[in-house]
């Protein structure tokens, strides 16, 4: 439809116009937002693993059999996921010393007021 005067006469074609448009528009949103959380979830092998947490292979294999590391088994191959990995690595952050005082200070609050 093109840009014209929307006169009481036309109003149901520029609805009906408009209808469409939004259509089209949730299907292109719809398909980018499963293709972009497919390309975020390829298994990735130990290699690539090793090189995105900075540890060699061997030290992997531990913490595998160790079950600290999320990792699949598919027959004797592993695989990882790098959103998996980046999130392990998150999870293992220590307190800075500011941090450690403010939740003292908190707990002394708590206890003693």
């Amino acid at each position: 439809m093109e840009q014209t005067e929307i006169s009481f006469e036309n109003l149901l074609k520029a609805v009906a116009f408009l209808s469409d448009q939004i259509a089209e528009i949730k299907q292109l949103v719809t398909s980018q937002n499963s293709t972009s959380e497919v390309e975020k979830r390829i298994p990735i092998d130990i290699d690539a693993a090793s090189k995105i947490i900075g540890k060699a292979k061997p030290t992997i294999y531990t913490l595998v059999r160790e079950r600290k590391i999320p990792c699949y088994k598919n027959g004797k191959k592993l695989y990882f996921f790098e959103d998996e990995l980046m999130a392990w690595i998150s999870s293992g952050k220590r307190k800075t010393i500011l941090e450690i005082e403010e939740d003292a200070e908190k707990s002394y609050r708590k206890k003693h007021l």
